[in-house]
């Protein structure tokens, strides 16, 4: 089948998307709106619980043995799945031997292949990959099929319609000419699009799908095997979608060892095997800052793709409506309780207070208020599954004890964290928010990122100061994203600007519905590469023009 002509219409639409950036996806934004969704969502959950206590089916080269390690936030129970383990040696010279004839099948027949493996995800994965993410990652039901599924399908389409441009604006061939002395010099030249060779992909904890698929399709897309590195604590939904890719590329007449997983365990990691392995030439990498780092100074000579953490700031300076601003805060510091690379973790507030129609309030007045906006949505216990659903980690649990002892040392506690009761998972694993009070001479405390439920309000000799405090933030420590109320121009000229050279994205008097930190595909870039937090951004042409290198050949034009 021409797959490239049965998705090409959707392609299309999606290029159109790419460059208009408006709001438009192919997917429904629901699950509730998916064909058939009681159908799909009960068949999916039979096989997720079927699947669980059983070794995962998954045929690779070099199987020495099995790993699995996976507990669900919900349950606390093992899910006691055993996935093969593979001989890294073994992996990259499969992938290697994979390469050169899905490198000359040619652009078209790469994205095609792709496109409908995106389709397959879509049509036959998503509910089974979204219980997965549910129980490895301990996000709620709904973000599990909108953030980590259909909104991650977008973003790898918006991966290859970047790689599609990309390699089309190189030509395959010219003719030319020029005059040396008295001859005429006319060559015939030649330019071929190579893949680098075997991209290593890591995919994190909290959302294991949401960078690896649009990494993996772009490093597909430009003619590269990947091998799949899942954090053990959320191996089953990578291991669902390298099986389903590994299945089309049978299907379409491929090498299905150009997508292999490759597990390990917490007690022997396998990170640093394959980042400095001789055959690796492409890492994407989506975890902690501190192994980001590592990754950034040893992948040599690969090229490195990363998205690691960083201290996302918020400044008020004034709001026309303050309790509204601080309930859409609220509301996103409490999403997945933190547990999302954009959550708002340092409130920047003038000493003296924000200032809004009716007067001044106070800065004890707004991180009052700001506590009470977090509280509303954690004594409810519906409410909360819904928003703050589960801790993913036991570490993030002790996290949150050792830091609200150290507030109380150097501040005040506003809002102490807690276990809630999740109405549908008695044994879950959930804390409330933890709320600190301080001030700008404890920035020990909140200068790097504290990943889990945590918010610190912070006192600033004044706007201006609050502004610097949270910009030195995002150039020392990273920053994906940055949030700022005020209701003068002036300043909010000032801050675009600051956030601008620091590097990182700024929303600006968003209030309503929507999570402040939301990044909608084909419209928000996401992470810009001028921090620490990371030096890729998804998606835009640069994600995919490095994983190619053009070569050509040249010979005099036939008489």
């Amino acid at each position: 089948m021409n797959f490239f002509a049965k998705h090409q219409a959707l392609l299309e639409r999606a290029r159109q998307a790419c460059r208009e950036r408006g709001h438009w996806s192919p997917f429904p934004d629901t699950a509730a709106d998916y064909p058939d969704a009681e159908q799909a969502q009960s068949a999916a959950r039979e096989r997720f619980e079927a699947q669980l206590g059983r070794p995962f089916a998954l045929e690779q080269p070099g199987t020495v043995g099995e790993l699995g390690e996976e507990v669900s936030p919900y349950t606390q129970a093992p899910l006691g799945i055993r996935y093969p383990r593979a001989d890294p040696d073994a992996l990259f010279a499969a992938a290697e031997a994979a390469l050169p004839a899905w490198a000359e099948a040619g652009i078209e027949t790469r994205i095609g292949v792709l496109m409908e493996a995106v389709d397959r995800l879509y049509r036959e994965a998503l509910f089974e990959i979204a219980l997965a993410v549910q129980h490895t990652s301990g996000q709620s039901a709904n973000m599990a099929y909108a953030g980590s599924g259909v909104n991650a399908l977008d973003r790898a389409i918006e991966a290859l319609v970047h790689a599609e441009d990309a390699m089309r604006a190189v030509p395959v061939q010219a003719r030319w000419a020029r005059r040396f002395g008295s001859a005429n010099v006319v060559l015939d030249k030649r330019y071929r699009v190579v893949p680098r060779g075997v991209a290593v992909c890591f995919s994190c904890a909290s959302f294991p799908t949401w960078n690896a698929w649009p990494s993996m399709l772009a490093s597909l897309a430009t003619g590269n095997p990947v091998i799949v590195k899942p954090h053990p604590a959320a191996v089953l939904p990578m291991a669902l979608s390298v099986r389903l890719l590994r299945r089309v590329l049978t299907e379409a007449g491929f090498d299905p060892n150009l997508v292999t997983l490759a597990l390990d365990s917490t007690a022997e990691p396998l990170g640093k095997v394959l980042v400095q392995h001789p055959a690796t030439r492409i890492v994407d990498f989506t975890g902690s800052a501190q192994f980001g780092v590592w990754v950034e100074k040893n992948a040599h000579p690969a090229i490195v793709f990363t998205e690691t953490s960083g201290c996302n700031t918020v400044v008020l300076e004034s709001a026309a409506d303050l309790d509204a601003a601080l309930r859409a805060l609220a509301t996103t510091l409490c999403m997945f309780s933190g547990q999302m690379c954009t959550s708002p973790q340092n409130f920047y507030v003038p000493r003296q207070g924000v200032r809004t129609p009716s007067g001044l309030v106070s800065f004890d007045e707004v991180a009052r208020r700001l506590a009470a906006a977090v509280q509303a949505i954690a004594t409810e216990p519906r409410r909360a599954a819904m928003i703050l659903a589960a801790i993913q980690a036991p570490q993030t649990v002790a996290l949150l004890d050792e830091l609200e002892a150290r507030g109380a040392e150097v501040g005040e506690v506003l809002l102490g964290s807690h276990a809630y009761p999740h109405p549908a998972y008695p044994a879950a694993r959930t804390r409330t928010p933890l709320l600190i009070r301080t001030d700008t001479r404890h920035r020990a405390l909140y200068g790097q990122e504290r990943f889990g439920p945590i918010g610190f309000v912070i006192a600033c000799e004044d706007a201006a100061d609050a502004l610097a405090q949270a910009t030195t933030d995002t150039r020392e420590f990273g920053g994906l994203t940055a949030f700022l109320y005020s209701e003068d121009e002036a300043f909010i000229a000032a801050a675009e600007a600051a956030y601008a050279r620091a590097g990182a994205q700024l929303t600006v008097n968003l209030i309503g519905p929507m999570p402040l930190n939301f990044a909608a595909a084909y419209s928000d870039y996401h992470v810009t590469g001028l921090n620490p937090a990371g030096n890729a951004s998804l998606t835009e042409p640069n994600f995919v023009t490095s994983r190619f290198r053009i070569v050509q050949s040249r010979r005099p034009a036939a008489a």
